[in-house]
């Protein structure tokens, strides 16, 4: 066991995680020449084409040190967005150690920070490594500053290296193994494993990412998992070196995999404990959180027919990411579709695209949306995250919107457009932390739905990609929300209500009315579009009609003539306004929506 480094890395995004474990595995022959590609633990395309890494990955490499001793180091790639920070936590209850990385040229990101004390949470050793020293812009002192006075660790253990070059990967391996702890657990206990991940596999099931605590475990062992109380028989066990190779056993200290018959990852619960059934252990693994779904929007396949593919699309993306929740929902407008609970925005971003290019089916994706909690006047209590089911005003006594703590770094020429930004987002309370020379930390307590929208974008925008931003939910607060209907002549169009805050709500139902008068065709009569609370209107548009010149056949004679004529086309028109009915093309939701989204 003295000879395990079970370690992560982490960072905040686009610090150079991925390619630093590039380096790693090349540098301990875990791959061969011909094999190797960048991103090699980050196995979907999307990860690849935008350089993020969504879901942590495992492998195993045998590492040699220069006086011939072998090591066994099992590394964990993890991601670096605030959405999918519970994939941070799950993988650092799986390790002793962890790799902190810093960039060199933009210093201590707001992510690093709130990573660094989920990795305090858990008790690991922290090796801080400088990455990027081939920049121009590279400031390895200034690096090492920002690592003593934000993350309070010793700024002179830090090792400079590019994980593009290459250059201090060999540091950084000595490093590991010198500086992060061994695994520690009794190979004779009774059985404690976490399973931290895990995969479907079209052919063998699910396959199980686990750590060994305590005690070991074998091929045709029965399992039991403790939170779920499922029995499964081990099929096989092994390490993960790029593909599965199968082991006898697994010990105590180790990480691998275990197939075991597993049919959908909505079987188990990730962060589990197993134990075996005939020797069971007296409790599990402490420490263990469900990830919270935050964001919630409905998906609606653009053509009706898709409905069915829609349905086996999400059940297959369901198997491989047990955070996505979703259950049936439908629209007079837009038919069948489903109601989807996310982690983040970049999580609704990600599975929307992975629908439409591995399934190919076209979408239409409602407003995201939180969960509001409501105290009715008959002392009841819900939870509504759905526009459609927002109970009469008349019956709520109180609603209440989810907070959250951002933390915000930014260089200190941004500082003012900064907390203007917060105020804009109904920001209840700021505080200012002067980190280091330059570079400041705005704290903010504001509502979440504020956020989903444009406020990250923004973000960007104003401090010039120079602003970094992570939060954590903290409780949830009164707030005054109302349920906008949009109305297209004088008929509400389901989809398209939403939840806002009373403050907000004129300047949104204003948005979608414009951009739904753009869209929307012309007809044979005048078509009032309006945003409405309850039954005050707050907004409108107009679409003119098309008007048929209908005294063009006269050739003269008396003005009545002409109004007779005219008179006629009115009352028409008044008829046809009572009976007509709009047809609101599917594009006209589609570019509402996505306006809104961006």
């Amino acid at each position: 066991m003295n000879h395990i480094r079970n370690f992560c890395i982490i960072a905040h995004i686009d610090h150079g995680k991925s390619t630093l474990a590039d380096r790693l595995i090349q540098a301990c022959g875990g791959v061969t020449q011909r094999e190797f590609h960048d991103q090699m633990l980050d196995s979907m395309d999307i990860e690849r084409e935008r350089g993020i890494t969504i879901k942590s990955n495992t492998i195993t490499l045998n590492y040699r040190t220069p006086d011939g001793q072998d090591y066994l180091l099992n590394l964990i790639d993890t991601p670096g967005h605030v959405d999918f920070s519970h994939e941070v936590r799950r993988s650092l209850m799986a390790c002793d150690g962890a790799l902190i990385i810093v960039d060199a040229s933009q210093g201590v990101e707001a992510q690093t920070v709130a990573n660094l004390f989920l990795a305090m949470e858990h008790e690991l050793e922290l090796l801080p490594v400088i990455n990027k020293i081939d920049l121009p812009a590279a400031d390895i002192d200034r690096a090492r500053e920002a690592i003593d006075a934000e993350l309070g660790l010793d700024p002179f253990e830090a090792i400079p290296v590019s994980a593009k070059t290459g250059v201090g990967i060999e540091k950084v391996l000595a490093g590991i193994v010198e500086k992060l702890p061994h695994p520690t657990g009794d190979p004779n206990a009774p059985l404690k494993a976490l399973v931290f991940d895990a995969h479907f596999d079209t052919y063998r099931g699910v396959i199980l990412q686990c750590r060994i605590m305590e005690g070991s475990l074998t091929s045709k062992d029965t399992i039991h998992f403790m939170h779920g109380g499922r029995d499964f028989v081990v099929d096989e066990v092994g390490y993960n070196q790029m593909k599965l190779c199968p082991r006898k056993q697994l010990s105590a200290g180790e990480v691998g995999y275990i197939v075991a018959g597993v049919k959908s990852v909505q079987d188990i619960e990730i962060g589990d404990t197993i134990t075996l059934l005939d020797r069971p252990a007296a409790e599990p693994i402490p420490g263990y959180q469900a990830a919270r779904q935050v964001v919630f929007s409905s998906i609606y396949p653009m053509s009706t027919d898709q409905y069915v593919d829609l349905t086996k699309a999400l059940d297959k993306l369901a198997i491989n990411d047990a955070s996505l929740t979703y259950e049936k929902d439908s629209s007079a407008a837009l038919g069948f579709g489903f109601r989807c609970g996310f982690l983040g925005l970049l999580h609704l971003d990600v599975i929307q695209e992975r629908l439409q290019r591995e399934f190919d089916i076209g979408l239409v994706i409602s407003a995201p949306s939180v969960k509001y909690k409501l105290t009715l006047k008959d002392g009841r209590e819900i939870e509504v995250d759905n526009p459609s089911y927002w109970p009469d005003p008349m019956n709520i006594e109180s609603a209440t919107e989810p907070y959250i703590k951002a933390s915000i770094l930014t260089p200190e020429q941004y500082v003012g457009p900064v907390m203007e930004l917060c105020r804009e987002h109904r920001s209840e309370s700021q505080t200012m932390n002067y980190l280091s020379v330059g570079r400041i930390e705005v704290i903010s307590e504001m509502p979440l739905g504020e956020v989903l929208f444009d406020f990250y974008g923004k973000l960007k925008m104003i401090t010039r990609g120079y602003g970094s931003f992570d939060y954590e939910p903290i409780e949830y607060r009164k707030t005054d929300v109302v349920k906008v209907d949009i109305l297209v002549n004088k008929e509400p169009v389901d989809t398209l209500s939403y939840l806002v805050h009373r403050d907000k709500s004129r300047t949104r139902a204003l948005h979608y009315c414009e951009r739904l008068a753009k869209e929307i065709p012309r007809h044979q009569f005048k078509i009032p579009i309006q945003g409405v609370i309850g039954g005050t209107v707050i907004a409108r548009s107009t679409i003119a009609p098309f008007r048929k010149d209908v005294t063009e056949k006269l050739y003269g004679g008396d003005v009545t003539r002409k109004k007779k004529l005219l008179e006629k086309q009115k009352k028409g028109k008044a008829k046809m306004k009572q009976f007509g009915s709009v047809n609101i093309p599917q594009k006209a939701f589609v570019a509402v929506l996505r306006a809104d989204g961006d």
